[in-house]
């Protein structure tokens, strides 16, 4: 049961049974598409959380590096875009609406536009790979609180279950992984030190979710298919207070490390994220690829599966899944399909002191 503005609501919980759908909602984090959007845009996130505001302003630096534009907005509209051409050649027909938790389009809107065009039970496609609070349980609470907004006629939306271990996930970053190992010359390909990264998160939410399961469980299959010999799961972008525990080590810390140790070939897989978001253009880009230079290696990042065509026929599959009467639940590995029907205690938020336990910019986390 949550407590939303004073109001009390259920989770919406998802029977595994073949529905009828009229909808595709796509599902995401937002972000700031022009410089005078960073602050309000930032405002959203860290509300409640009580962040002070020196730090705001240096998470805002990031943005107007960059011209005060996220990149993930219009990775989503290009993701749409290929869905709506994937759904079309597959007799699909399901119209796809947008909608962000913290950025316009806002959910509510998105809600609200479904329900004046008539939708009445839609599928929702979250941007995020793995689950933990703040990438999974937390969408569900944010379609509760939007439709409540959105009121009587608000349409009923079911989350499609998270994909980690889907080989539409897992290939193609292997492929994308394979390409980024092949740049190097031949002789030194066997040497090359992977270093798979996602974005920390605050130890008291990984301990009441599988996010740090799932991200080793999809790793070491991306590995094996790629032929990496030499990896290891590392984290970027941490925020928040520096007395609070978070996911380690820093895959800044391990390159250090690393060309202690003699290895100076890597290659930075960014597997907790589906596209480029600002996260990797700014931690990875930018700022591993300086230290990587400074320390004399060679650096090469991996791209993201963003609209590779598997990827993209893998949501269709998750979507044809949930309106078959026995589908066929496809996975790599050993672990089973995460459920569709979330039990209550799944991901949940862990209480929060004074301090700050979450992320102040997690698109990777929850993009």
């Amino acid at each position: 049961m949550l407590d939303i503005d004073g109001q009390s609501a259920k989770l919406p919980r998802f029977d595994d049974v073949a529905r009828e759908y009229d909808a595709l909602l796509v599902l995401s984090f937002g972000g700031p598409e022009g410089m005078d959007d960073v602050v309000p845009f930032l405002e959203n996130v860290t509300r409640g959380r009580g962040i002070p505001p020196e730090r705001l302003a240096e998470v805002a630096e990031h943005y107007y590096h960059f011209g005060g534009i996220s990149p993930i907005n219009a990775q989503n509209r290009a993701l749409i875009a290929a869905l709506e051409s994937e759904l079309a050649g597959h007799g699909i027909d399901l119209p796809i609406y947008f909608g962000n938790r913290n950025w316009h389009p806002m959910l509510a809107d998105t809600l609200e536009q479904m329900k004046a065009d008539g939708v009445k039970r839609a599928l929702a496609f979250v941007t995020s790979a793995f689950s933990s609070y703040s990438s999974c349980r937390q969408y569900r609470e944010d379609l509760v609180r939007a439709s409540l907004i959105v009121g009587e006629g608000a349409p009923i939306v079911d989350k499609i279950r998270v994909f980690y271990n889907h080989p539409g996930f897992l290939e193609p970053v292997a492929e994308l992984l394979r390409d980024a190992i092949g740049q190097f010359p031949a002789e030194r390909r066997a040497g090359v030190r992977v270093l798979f990264t996602a974005h920390s998160i605050p130890m008291s939410m990984a301990r009441t979710s599988a996010y740090e399961v799932q991200l080793r469980e999809a790793m070491t299959l991306v590995a094996e298919l790629a032929g990496a010999e030499h990896f290891q799961l590392c984290y970027q972008s941490r925020s928040g207070s520096p007395s609070v525990p978070w996911l380690e080590p820093d895959f800044g810390d391990v390159m250090t490390d690393l060309h202690a140790d003699g290895h100076d070939d890597v290659v930075v897989c960014p597997l907790g994220f589906v596209s480029d978001h600002l996260e990797v253009l700014f931690d990875l880009d930018e700022e591993g690829a300086e230290h990587a230079e400074d320390l004399g290696m060679t650096y090469v990042r991996a791209a993201t599966v963003g609209t590779h065509p598997r990827f993209v026929g893998m949501i269709r599959e998750l979507i044809q899944e949930r309106m078959t009467e026995t589908p066929v639940r496809l996975v790599l590995g050993k672990k089973p399909p995460v459920h569709d029907n979330c039990p209550p205690n799944c991901c949940k938020p862990a209480p929060r002191p004074a301090a700050v336990q979450e992320p102040v910019a997690a698109a990777a986390v929850a993009p």
